[in-house]
């Protein structure tokens, strides 16, 4: 009851955040990801500590309540007892029209959650599938070939683009691409979309959101809000500039980032991932925090020491 109590406080829809088409497939600007959903502490190791299920499956419901029409996923975002595909299924079928569900494929983990080698080009069609079964699919609407480390990964997008042509996806994207990737890439089918490692204080990306903002690709960071500490989250202390914009504006860092996110282009969307019910409400207004321009610099300044 508590749950609820705190959850059902705040009245911020998604919708604050604009919205964007990816290929034919509008969403809000602020989505959610699922990779902190199946466990508590840090993200895709063995012996993570399942998550209470009740809790996950609430702000996955939640997060839906509140306009969030656009979910990131991977069949490989698991924990000893807890899938994020499983949860989606559970909470969220049968899914609402307007809800466009993002998944990746390329690594793997076995049943222990140790990470095995990623997929060759005909090993995807079977990854594609266990997305399907996992959230009880016909079709997936988005599926990121994430790239390993590969020079090449035309074989891969040309396998995965043989499955869009037979119907089992929708539309395409990459993820820890590199320029080179892309334009690999769109030679063979559209890219909708590109997921790669961006946030205040990782500018290493710019080249790709700027690529991504000229060829009208979205540009879908992850570890905004974690920065430096990646899969095991917020661990590392905030910058003086983060804290002072938030003072500013009585909010979290969290949304800070999440703001300065949004406002580097229309084509920039956000998908913070949590369990954890008021961050994700939390999450989602921030969608409607607008920067002044001598906030935005002062939070530039950041990436201009870290590069």
């Amino acid at each position: 009851m508590e749950l609820m109590k705190r959850m059902s406080s705040c009245t911020v829809s998604a919708a604050a955040s604009g919205t964007w088409v990816l290929g034919d497939l509008t969403v809000n600007r602020i989505g959610f990801g699922t990779m902190r959903l199946p466990q508590t502490g840090p993200a895709l190791v063995p012996d993570a500590t399942p998550r209470d299920r009740e809790q996950a499956i609430a702000v996955l419901r939640r997060a839906v309540e509140l306009g969030v029409n656009h979910i990131d996923t991977a069949a490989f975002y698991f924990s000893r007892l807890r899938s994020a595909n499983e949860l989606i299924n559970s909470a969220l079928a049968p899914y609402a029209d307007d809800l466009v569900i993002a998944t990746k494929v390329g690594p793997a983990r076995d049943a222990s959650g140790e990470w095995a080698r990623s997929a060759r080009p005909d090993q995807l069609r079977g990854q594609v599938e266990e997305n399907l079964r996992q959230l009880g699919r016909d079709h997936l609407d988005v599926v990121n070939l994430r790239i390993m480390g590969q020079s090449s990964i035309s074989e891969h997008f040309g396998a995965l683009t043989e499955l869009r042509n037979a119907g089992l996806i929708r539309h395409l994207g990459l993820s820890n691409a590199r320029l080179e990737h892309l334009n690999q890439a769109q030679a063979i089918a559209p890219v909708v979309c590109v997921q790669n490692r961006y946030g205040i204080d990782s500018p290493d990306g710019g080249v790709m959101f700027r690529a991504c903002a000229a060829r009208g690709i979205a540009f879908v960071p992850f570890f905004s809000i974690a920065g430096q500490g990646r899969e095991a989250g917020a661990v590392r202390a905030e910058h003086d500039e983060v804290r002072a914009v938030a003072r500013a504006h009585e909010v979290s860092s969290a949304q800070v980032r999440l703001a300065w996110i949004l406002q580097q282009g229309g084509h920039m969307l956000a998908i913070p991932g949590t369990g954890n019910p008021d961050h994700l409400v939390d999450n989602v207004a921030a969608g409607a925090l607008r920067l002044a321009d001598e906030e935005l610099q002062l939070l530039n300044s950041i990436g201009h020491r870290a590069s």
